[in-house]
């Protein structure tokens, strides 16, 4: 029997379309093999978001190469769509695939196998208009299944290189999100998460839907207890979209809300769509009308141009709107974006120094709202062991605290009440009632 192993790099997205290519791999006899052990062929989804992810891409090619030099190395994803000849001239890629045609994967393996050489199917993602199916069946995780239901980006902020990527917004179907849904329920999956490249974009290309139908539409899906979404805009939360998710009680009061700045001038150059204050206001929509709501964020320091009373502008606001986790990076600068040739570039001494400010704001927030759930009960659905604290178990609440209590692997997958006694660093000790 073939083997087969896969690495991915990024976000939840790529972790959605490993499963489904590993899926794929399966299906047609492979033994899946973690990634450090020998296999035939090897598949690499990679990230383009930093020069970081493009430089850990290539270490883990060439360390594919180097567990079985005969292997078929195959590069997917973001770095591989934005640079194939770069990509398919590192040494030992066999293979470049983009963010578009997965699916054919093992039809392009067949090709290779019979001609050799080295093959690039990567295309013009530009010009896609239509939502590649790429479904999982079985999650190796077994407490909650991510569900892909959009694709592509139409926002195209200055800095960012995934409207280049991932091409324009495109709708997975109703009837296939809802099928494969339905599929993970019964397998027994308890929670949902509702990802994609941006989630708010969700049906603006089919106008027959939207965000807020197909979240009604999953809550009433039987087996599924719990929908959590991926990061939205600001401009989502509108009083119409609250007042239509408020009475969804599956749906968790955690939501990340992309900020990447507090200061108005950064955003205007940024090419944000959105004010600090309408960011502002919709997260009060949120905490006037949804109990124990969390909002966490995405927080860029560095952007070109980004003075120190800019810095400081945001670092007021982040004060101001008080999030419960913060997401903190650093700029960095992405060939073919416009902010890659802005004047006043940030030195990587400022980017490092304002990074910590922030991360260390980021403890004392998250510390501050999870010792405000001290004595309370709230379900906590278990999702893995503890590493390296034999006889734990550890689990998030509805509202993305992690808890972690005494426990044995048997309640695994279940959602459990539990009194929260203890804040520890950005987690808390807890004891289970039921």
């Amino acid at each position: 029997m073939k083997r087969a192993a896969f690495y991915t790099l990024g976000c939840k997205v790529n972790q959605y379309e490993t499963e489904a290519i590993s899926e794929m791999f399966e299906k047609a006899g492979y033994e899946i093999v973690d990634f450090e052990q020998e296999a035939d062929v090897y598949v690499i989804n990679t990230c383009t978001v930093t020069n970081l992810s493009d430089r850990k891409s290539r270490q883990m090619i060439r360390r594919a190469k180097k567990t079985n030099p005969d292997s078929v190395v195959i590069v997917v994803g973001c770095y591989a769509q934005t640079a194939p000849e770069e990509v398919s001239e590192i040494e030992g890629v066999n293979m470049v695939v983009g963010t578009k045609d997965r699916s054919k994967i093992l039809e392009y393996l067949e090709e290779l196998e019979a001609s050799g050489g080295r093959k690039n199917y990567v295309g013009d993602i530009m010009k896609t208009r239509e939502f590649e199916e790429l479904g999982v069946d079985v999650y190796k995780e077994r407490t909650r299944a991510f569900i892909k239901i959009q694709e592509g980006c139409s926002q195209f902020c200055t800095y960012c290189i995934i409207p280049y990527a991932r091409g324009p917004v495109r709708s997975r179907s109703e009837e296939n999100i809802l099928k494969e849904v339905a599929g993970l329920a019964q397998s027994g999956y308890k929670e949902i998460v509702l990802t994609g490249i941006h989630v708010a974009s969700y049906g603006k290309d089919i106008k027959t839907t939207s965000l807020v139908d197909i979240i009604r539409k999953v809550h009433e899906i039987d087996g599924i207890e719990r929908i959590r979404l991926g990061s939205i805009e600001p401009t989502t939360v509108t009083e119409d979209f609250v007042e239509a998710v408020k009475g969804l009680h599956k749906l968790c009061p955690q939501f990340h809300i992309s900020l990447q700045s507090g200061c108005d001038s950064t955003l205007k150059r940024m090419n944000r769509k959105y004010t600090a204050k309408e960011y502002l206001r919709s997260v009060k929509l949120l905490r006037d009308n949804l109990k124990d709501v969390a909002v966490t964020t995405d927080i860029m320091v560095g952007f070109p141009g980004e003075t120190d009373e800019e810095f400081k502008e945001t670092y007021r606001f982040l004060e101001e709107v008080f999030f419960s986790r913060m997401h903190v990076f650093k700029y960095s600068r992405r060939k073919g974006t416009p902010a890659a040739s802005y004047p006043d570039q940030v030195s990587p001494q400022k980017k490092e120094e304002r990074s910590r400010m922030l991360i260390e704001l980021a403890s004392r927030m998250t510390l501050k709202y999870n010792q405000s759930f001290i004595g309370r009960v709230l379900p906590v659905l278990f999702e893995q062991e503890v590493k390296e604290k034999e006889g734990f178990m550890e689990g998030l609440t509805p509202n993305y605290i992690r808890v972690e209590c005494q426990g044995d692997k048997d309640i695994e997958g279940k959602i459990l009440d539990v009194l929260l006694k203890e804040t520890k660093d950005d987690f808390i000790i807890g004891e289970v009632v039921s």
